[in-house]
């Protein structure tokens, strides 16, 4: 699975994570092709709270052990 993401917040401004098959991720700057696109998503994380609205899976909200901010429209990719 790929996670294309725009917005701040992140290392990069547009940057792509992998899923590897053996539960690490791969974070790389830009868009990493090829794209098969599953859903769009917004996230925005404050504090240790992350909201999620995706196309697919519609509304999510997750707790996390770090504090962050982030806002990013992001694309989940086959």
């Amino acid at each position: 699975m790929k996670f294309i993401e725009f917005g701040v917040g992140n290392k990069w401004l547009i940057r792509t994570e992998t899923e590897l098959s053996d539960g690490t991720e791969l974070e790389e700057k830009g868009i990493v092709r090829p794209i098969k696109i599953q859903s769009f998503y917004i996230r925005v994380w404050i504090g240790k709270t992350v909201f999620i609205l995706d196309t697919k899976d519609g509304f999510k909200k997750a707790k996390k052990n770090r504090i962050k901010i982030k806002l990013v429209f992001g694309i989940k990719s086959l």
